[in-house]
């Protein structure tokens, strides 16, 4: 009986994560990125769940994803790709528990990098990963044009809209109680991160942004030229959203 408690008490007191990974033709990289998660999380006893969102995929990404036989994976697919915002909202209001991390699937940033995420989400509501803030670790960089566009696009952003985050396109982001956020995200492209920050400065979520570690990885499915236009049209719908109090 006294250990069966002492069970009971040691769950009450496990952290509980989900883990959303939106995916788009990630066939090659998802398997070995999925069991690196589990085994991360597995490893530091916490109780969680992985989402892969399958984005629309032309290729094989949920059956690949579906060879991690474990019931703690779940795998939401639709037939017409929406874009990156459509699949990390559909995860994040899907997910069961109150702190939700999404992460791209070629886990540029390493899983690991979560540890010290939990360390500091107790005092905030989100946690921003960085790959300029002091302290960051650059493995392998971007192409120069895409640092080039990148740093365009975040002057831009921090000009027109005030939302006081340096780096808002790392794909590696822990919030905690979310979901009123993201019901209100209408973006579903790839300047969602930036919605989605906007929206939590307006409710007056507290947002740390924390360095991190950054290895590029080849294959990603970001135009420079096309999705960076359509980028700062995105910017210009929000701050047009925000202005018609819409947030």
């Amino acid at each position: 009986m006294l250990m069966k408690i002492i069970s009971l008490m040691k769950k009450y007191r496990q952290k509980k994560i989900s883990v959303i990974i939106p995916a788009y033709n990630e066939e090659n990289r998802i398997y070995n990125s999925l069991k690196k998660i589990r085994d991360y999380l597995s490893r530091k006893n916490y109780s969680f769940e992985i989402i892969v969102v399958d984005d629309g995929s032309r290729d094989n990404t949920a059956q690949v994803a579906g060879r991690i036989r474990d019931k703690r994976l779940r795998i939401i697919k639709y037939r017409k790709n929406q874009g990156k915002g459509y699949a990390v909202r559909t995860g994040m209001l899907a997910a069961k528990n109150n702190l939700a991390l999404f992460c791209d699937a070629d886990l540029s940033t390493p899983i690991e990098e979560l540890g010290k995420f939990m360390k500091s989400i107790k005092d905030y509501d989100i946690i921003v990963g960085s790959r300029v803030v002091e302290g960051h670790k650059i493995v392998r960089k971007q192409p120069r044009f895409r640092v080039l566009l990148g740093g365009i696009f975040s002057k831009i952003t921090r000009i027109v809209l005030p939302v006081n985050v340096q780096d808002t396109q790392c794909g590696f982001k822990l919030f905690k109680n979310c979901k009123p956020i993201f019901k209100k995200q209408t973006l579903d492209g790839w300047a969602f991160d930036v919605e989605i920050l906007f929206i939590a400065r307006q409710k007056g979520t507290k947002i740390l942004e924390i360095p991190v570690i950054w290895n590029d990885a080849s294959g990603s499915k970001l135009n420079p030229f096309r999705d960076s236009l359509k980028m700062l049209l995105e910017i210009a719908r929000i701050k047009i959203n925000s202005f018609l109090g819409r947030y």
